[in-house]
């Protein structure tokens, strides 16, 4: 019987600089680009290490759609405790770079049983963590919930920003104008204007 293959450290240097790679591959050229040799090209390694570090190409895809997805976690939750947390939350789902890579991430699901997988995990974690703080939000401003619940806010906002990134990807922004300003005039009724950082 043969034993399992060693991985390198998780935490180690060239694991993150893979990982690196990875990301702004399937950033500036699509998941697709993504392939053992292209990291390791880009990472300035030997294209055995991308093995060395990662079983398969599942696991590298699941180890940087992980992270990715923490620290998105991680900077919704700073964004909801800021002083103007739906000027915050607005900010951190409109960014480009995060929705163009949720798109690859997407893209790539429909490939990859594992991956697809995590991003409904995710996905539920991030609608619950949104919803929750949002309820808290709208309780605060007094904001009766009634006929329309958090829930159904947070997936407004976050179905609104992401068509909003991915048609401006496409170069497409017929009514953009028209729906960022009823979006962040409701916004600013409840926090005024945004806060510039």
């Amino acid at each position: 019987m043969t034993s399992p293959r060693r991985l390198g450290a998780p935490d180690a240097k060239n694991r993150v600089v893979l990982l690196d790679a990875a990301e702004q591959l399937m950033i500036d050229e699509g998941y697709a680009a993504v392939t053992s040799r292209r990291i390791a090209e880009k990472a300035d390694l030997k294209p055995q290490l991308v093995h060395y570090y990662f079983r398969t190409m599942d696991d590298l895809f699941l180890a940087l759609f992980r992270r990715r997805a923490e620290q998105g976690m991680a900077a919704q939750a700073l964004a909801l405790e800021s002083p103007q947390p739906l000027w915050a939350l607005w900010r951190f789902m409109t960014d480009p770079s995060a929705t163009r890579l949720t798109l690859e991430f997407m893209g790539l699901a429909n490939h990859r049983k594992a991956l697809h997988a995590e991003i409904a995990v995710y996905a539920q974690r991030a609608r619950e963590e949104q919803t929750k703080a949002l309820t808290t939000i709208l309780e605060r401003y007094s904001i009766d919930m009634s006929d329309v619940p958090a829930v159904v806010w947070t997936f407004f906002a976050t179905g609104a920003s992401q068509v909003l990134v991915f048609e401006r990807s496409l170069g497409m922004t017929e009514g953009h104008t028209d729906i960022l300003k009823f979006l962040e005039d409701q916004i600013r009724a409840l926090e005024g204007d945004p806060i510039q950082s």
